[in-house]
């Protein structure tokens, strides 16, 4: 089990009951994605945390497979899920890193407050694009806090050392944007809801 893993399994009780912070940016965010839903749809989501977001989108598509590092996590959205009576999402405790699944097999691919998350994004930015069958996906929210905070890459190894933080890495919007388009994406959609807040991207992969 690494740090992050445990700083999530910590705080999970607490983090479910948490509101979301900007509950207008969340629901537009929601109502975007769907427009690019379809019903037969088979989605990813990496680093879902307690499921809410899966279980929002699951009356949109055919299957999402929700993935997260935090076994804390993966049980309180279980238990959401089946209070929800919604079976069309498979909630596994996993890492990107350990995904097996065929390549060019996914529609869509969710990846929300995550890629400042790990290790290397651009490995995982990669396995996505790999995973996608040509035309689908990568849907992100991403702290981009380089942007406005860039003595943040000086504090948050400490944060993390003495188990207050998880690992974050400290990047741009326009290094993230970067990212996805070296892996061979199109941005297809881009909205900051305001200054300092999470930078929401619709990425396309070539049809």
């Amino acid at each position: 089990m690494t740090n992050s893993s445990k700083f999530w399994d910590r705080i999970a009780e607490r983090y479910s009951k948490r509101p979301v912070s900007d509950e207008a940016a969340y629901q537009q965010k929601l109502q975007v994605t769907r427009k690019y839903f379809r019903a037969d749809m088979e989605v990813l989501e990496i680093g879902c945390g307690t499921g809410s977001t899966a279980i929002a989108h699951a009356p949109y598509v055919s299957h999402i497979h929700a993935i997260d590092i935090s076994s804390k996590m993966i049980g309180i959205a279980k238990d959401k899920a089946d209070a929800k009576n919604i079976s069309n999402i498979t909630f596994e405790h996993l890492g990107i890193e350990e995904l097996l699944v065929p390549a060019q097999t996914l529609d869509a691919v969710l990846g929300l407050s995550v890629l400042h998350l790990l290790d290397n994004k651009e490995a995982a930015i990669a396995t996505i694009y790999e995973k996608l069958k040509p035309g689908g996906i990568f849907v992100s929210s991403t702290a981009c806090i380089a942007d406005t905070m860039k003595f943040f890459k000086y504090i948050a190894p400490l944060g993390e050392f003495v188990n207050l933080m998880p690992l974050v890495r400290v990047f741009t919007a326009k290094e993230l944007k970067d990212s996805l388009i070296d892996a061979g994406f199109e941005i297809d959609h881009c909205w900051q809801p305001g200054k300092g807040k999470a930078i929401f991207i619709v990425a396309k992969r070539a049809a």
